[in-house]
């Protein structure tokens, strides 16, 4: 068994859920993972995580993330649906997503393998919605794995995007970055084949540093595109005096690491809204393995010690986003 930690800010509902996320992933990855959050000393508050083998479990993780790429999942007899248009008040998405295509880095799988992997007979909702079809996140050496938490139909979704988004393109954009559209050389007329780095992904940021990516993955924050919503850092709701980054079309920095895993952390597991828009959860400080970080997450009555947090969820349009939580108590 592997061990190491990371820092994380509890008040912080993303990076908290992406925790579970990286314990999720290393069960996935490594087998035997186990993780809990150590908040005894208020100046060093970190996630620990230990996993079978002898590798750092978050490189591990970080490393999958990094070589990874996002395809859509269509249940059998998928006939897909045109998006709805962006409506003016749905924040990043009319901006960022409309009328543009942003090319993804290395995003080039032979059209046989995609196709071959896009449909399931095992569908999580009643029909697939094109904008909240699940997504299977292929790597060339560590397999498969599916997300899918905002198309359950079984229970609450805890969708936050909305408009013409996909899934499929936030994630890439998390994983892969995206790019600009190639663009023709001025002076010599040569015609790109890929367009100009535009966001930075898992991918970029792994390659760029490495080290500092395992040791404070929420910390390495860059300029995103349209994300999930899960990280109160990148909020582009307007503020009181009137400032909308969106209308602005000043980007806002994040942690792509804290939206990709946070996805995949609310898979088996849902913070619980008590009230309209007004969200909990919990962070448990023992070792536990998915199934039980799963339920203590909900802050369900448990032997375990924890802490309860409470946050609200913002509005612009359609669209939600996770604020800034307050602790409530300790159990």
């Amino acid at each position: 068994m592997a061990e190491a930690h990371i820092p994380v800010d509890l008040t912080n509902p993303g990076q908290v859920f992406a925790c579970l996320g990286f314990l999720e992933a290393a069960d996935v990855l490594l087998g035997d993972a186990e993780g809990g959050f150590d908040w005894h000393q208020p100046s060093a508050v970190c996630f620990r995580l230990r996993a079978a083998g002898d590798r750092n479990p978050f490189e591990v993780v970080l490393e999958f993330l990094a070589g990874a790429i996002a395809h859509p999942i269509k249940p059998v007899g998928y006939v897909p649906k045109k998006p709805e248009k962006s409506d003016a008040e749905d924040g990043e998405e009319e901006s960022e997503e409309e009328g543009e295509d942003e090319l993804l880095e290395g995003n080039e799988p032979s059209v046989s393998a995609v196709n071959a992997a896009n449909f399931s007979e095992v569908f999580p909702a009643r029909s697939g919605e094109t904008t909240s079809l699940p997504i299977r996140l292929q790597h060339p050496e560590f397999g498969d794995v599916v997300l899918s938490h905002w198309a359950d139909g079984a229970r609450e979704s805890f969708k936050l995007y909305a408009g013409n988004r996909t899934a499929e393109k936030i994630a890439n954009a998390m994983l892969r970055g995206t790019r600009e559209k190639p663009k023709k050389d001025k002076k010599t007329q040569q015609q790109q084949t890929i367009g100009d780095l535009k966001t930075m992904g898992v991918s970029q940021l792994f390659a760029q540093d490495k080290t500092k990516l395992i040791e404070t993955p929420f910390d390495v924050l860059t300029p995103l595109s349209g994300s999930f919503n899960f990280d109160p850092r990148g909020g582009w709701t307007a503020i009181d005096a009137g400032y909308s980054p969106n209308k602005q079309k000043h980007r806002v920095q994040a942690s792509p690491v804290v939206q990709i895993l946070a996805a995949w952390g609310l898979e088996h597991a849902r913070p619980v809204e008590s009230e309209v828009r007004q969200v909990r959860y919990a962070v448990w400080s023992d070792m536990l393995q998915p199934m039980l970080a799963r339920i203590a997450l909900q802050g369900s009555p448990t032997s375990f010690e924890l802490q309860h947090f409470r946050f609200e969820l913002a509005l612009n349009g359609k669209n939600k986003a996770v604020n800034f939580a307050k602790l409530e108590n300790h159990a």
